[in-house]
């Protein structure tokens, strides 16, 4: 069984549904950014070298892969989606590690056509939706 380590946890790669609305996955090309990187401008845009990419810790041990866009973005999302409660920052000024640069590669991964993301994203939600959970929100 073909596995691969993302965010601190073993991926097994015959995940055939999205972890959050449990869609059949689907099978694209895919730039860097865990976020966004399933958007076919994203891929585009990372082929031209107009982002940047690098990884960061986020909520302690999980990481995540995000271009230049979504790394400034990220703390427009409503903070109770990672299981956090109300008025908790989520932005990078909030406990954000960076790990490494990441180069513009465009690879293969499996995607929600819903969700419109990356697994590796749907399951960082997951995992921190289950780390706050555990921590009564405290990331």
């Amino acid at each position: 069984m073909a596995q691969l380590s993302t965010l601190g946890h073993t991926r097994v790669m015959q995940a055939t549904h999205c972890p959050i609305c449990y869609e059949q996955l689907e099978v694209r090309e895919v730039g860097p950014c865990m976020e966004c990187g399933s958007d076919p401008r994203e891929i585009n845009e990372a082929r031209a070298g107009r982002h940047t990419y690098a990884e960061y810790r986020i909520f302690g041990e999980l990481s995540l892969v995000l271009c230049d866009f979504c790394q400034a973005d990220f703390s427009s999302y409503d903070q109770t989606y990672f299981g956090l409660p109300l008025g908790t920052r989520v932005g990078m000024e909030h406990g954000w590690h960076f790990v490494r640069d990441v180069q513009p590669v465009i690879t293969k991964d499996k995607c929600c056509p819903k969700c419109g993301f990356r697994l590796p994203f749907l399951e960082f939600i997951v995992h921190a939706r289950e780390l706050h959970s555990q921590s009564n929100g405290v990331a």
